[in-house]
């Protein structure tokens, strides 16, 4: 779940931000004041949006970016003048700032970085050296024994997985049993 951490030099400028968010439905997991609370509470969350000022009392916001946990976005809320000087990298939103402006802002980032978890979820996990040791080895006996091409090893392989309902290393595992016991 996406946290949102906001980080002001002004409590009440961050409590005023955080009745905002709440008010269209977002949990706020922390207000703070200071880059070291900011990124101590964001370290605890996993993932999120930080939300901060340009300059905090023991950190600017490059700084912080720098420090940020790899899955939180920095949404900047600055000045023109500042923002004209923002990495592309990071997003920010003109102070002073539209409610809805900060609501759309906020609500894109949670769903960019909900997608993102969702495709990377997706992914396969990577194989490990042994475990593609594996099959390779048992598709060098298929294509040696039964006169298969590399492809029609790998798919023989495959195909039988699923069939097995196993997965493909272990598939591969047994075809090199049976195959070296005949």
């Amino acid at each position: 779940m996406s946290s949102i951490v906001i980080a002001l030099p002004k409590i009440e400028d961050a409590r005023k931000i955080r009745a905002v968010l709440e008010r269209h439905g977002f949990t706020v997991a922390s207000v703070c004041t200071t880059a070291s609370n900011a990124l101590s509470s964001a370290s605890e969350l996993g993932s999120g949006v930080m939300i901060c000022s340009h300059r905090l009392p023991d950190m600017n916001y490059l700084d912080l970016s720098e420090c940020m946990p790899r899955d939180f976005e920095m949404l900047l809320l600055a000045s023109a003048r500042v923002i004209c000087e923002v990495p592309t990298s990071i997003l920010s939103v003109q102070m002073p700032i539209k409610a809805s402006d900060l609501v759309n802002t906020v609500n894109m980032i949670l769903t960019q970085q909900e997608r993102r978890k969702r495709k990377e979820k997706k992914k396969p996990k990577a194989r490990s050296w042994k475990e593609q040791n594996y099959i390779s080895n048992a598709k060098m006996m298929l294509m040696q024994r039964n006169h298969l091409s590399e492809d029609e090893a790998y798919r023989y392989i495959q195909k039988s997985s699923m069939d097995s309902g196993t997965n493909m290393v272990e598939t591969a595992q047994m075809l090199l049993m049976l195959l070296y016991d005949e």
